[in-house]
């Protein structure tokens, strides 16, 4: 799995991360998780449960 965190800094017109949020939903590519813009906690909370979910 993918876990995909956009950030609200980058080259260009990023729009604050509008931009990268929208391109990794609009992928639709399967086993990638997107959360919000600057939301490294819950990608790494995320990340918690899928390694807890695998070892069972």
């Amino acid at each position: 799995p993918v876990i995909a965190v956009p950030t609200s800094c980058g080259y260009g017109a990023n729009f604050k991360g509008l931009s990268a949020l929208l391109t990794m939903l609009n992928s639709c590519s399967p086993g990638v998780a997107v959360v919000n813009i600057d939301n490294g906690f819950g990608a790494g909370y995320f990340a918690s449960l899928i390694n807890r979910s695998s070892t069972r």
